[in-house]
């Protein structure tokens, strides 16, 4: 396994800062956030692509992973993250996060990361159905995995606590219609864990769907609210143990975007833990 930090936690410094920061706290990788103030694909020069790559190289940082599922630059004032979402009312709004989800494929290909994650549909309106909001994802998803596997860059889907596809049995349900090689799972171990899907039983379970995995920890009280690892209840030595012996041999990513104000402590602390918890980490 490989040890990575997501860009998101930098959210007051530019992309090259962060890049500087997370490889002399020792990373190998980082999570490239496809949002402002770091790479959103819409405005994104060839400049500033080239500009990511030779710090990347500079730094001996790879990418282990795209933030797509962010869209801070929409600034919806209902949430910053989820919307618009692949199943907003209105087709068009909904169609931004669609060509916001090409562009980023198309970056990860240029920047040679082998994939994105994604939002797994928004919070359902009030008197939908969950199979009609899954339609509407389904309708809105597609042209994406077409663009997937014509560039061959995995697209993933991240559940999450309160959205669309919450718990595993919602992503093999919608999976299974997609049916494409390139569509996979980014498995968060804290959003498992908050829909009480404890991450150490499920890991091996979804070993054949899982791309990438993100971690951090939870409260005891399951809440959505990112921890650095080592500060919640999540037994992370029972998730790298069962990690390791699904043979998977990729990237691990901390995601701690609520630690913008300290990410470099954020970083560290959650390093030294997960380093300690998991020798096989590297």
């Amino acid at each position: 396994m490989k040890l990575a930090f997501s860009s998101n936690a930098y959210m007051h410094y530019s992309v090259e800062e962060a890049i500087r920061r997370v490889a002399s706290l020792g990373y190998r990788g980082i999570e490239l956030l496809a949002d402002v103030p770091h790479a959103w694909p819409a405005g994104l020069l060839e400049e500033r692509k080239q500009a990511i790559r030779d710090c990347l190289e500079r730094h001996g940082l790879a990418i282990s992973n795209i933030n797509g599922f962010m869209m801070n630059a929409v600034a919806d004032p209902r949430q910053p993250y989820w919307h618009p979402s692949w199943i907003e009312p209105d087709p068009n709004y909904r169609a931004i996060r669609r060509e916001h989800t090409k562009r980023a494929l198309g970056l990860a290909k240029e920047l040679g990361a082998a994939g994105i994650q994604t939002e797994p549909g928004g919070p359902l309106a009030e008197g939908q159905s969950w199979e009609e909001a899954a339609g509407v994802f389904y309708d809105a998803f597609m042209p994406c995995v077409e663009v997937a596997e014509e560039l061959q860059v995995d697209l993933l889907i991240e559940p999450e606590p309160g959205l669309l596809i919450e718990r595993f049995d919602q992503y093999l349900e919608f999976t299974r219609r997609v049916d494409s090689p390139r569509v996979g799972l980014n498995f968060d171990i804290g959003h498992a864990y908050c829909v009480g899907e404890d991450p150490e039983v499920w890991i091996p379970r979804m070993a054949s769907q899982t791309r990438h995995y993100h971690l951090e920890d939870i409260a005891p009280s399951r809440v959505h609210a990112h921890l650095i690892p080592g500060r919640g209840a999540i037994d992370f030595q029972a998730v790298l143990r069962e990690i390791a012996a699904s043979g998977y041999e990729g990237w691990v990513t901390v995601e701690l975007y609520p630690y913008v104000e300290n990410p470099d402590e954020a970083a560290a602390e959650a390093k030294a833990f997960l380093e300690a918890a998991a020798p096989v980490l590297r």
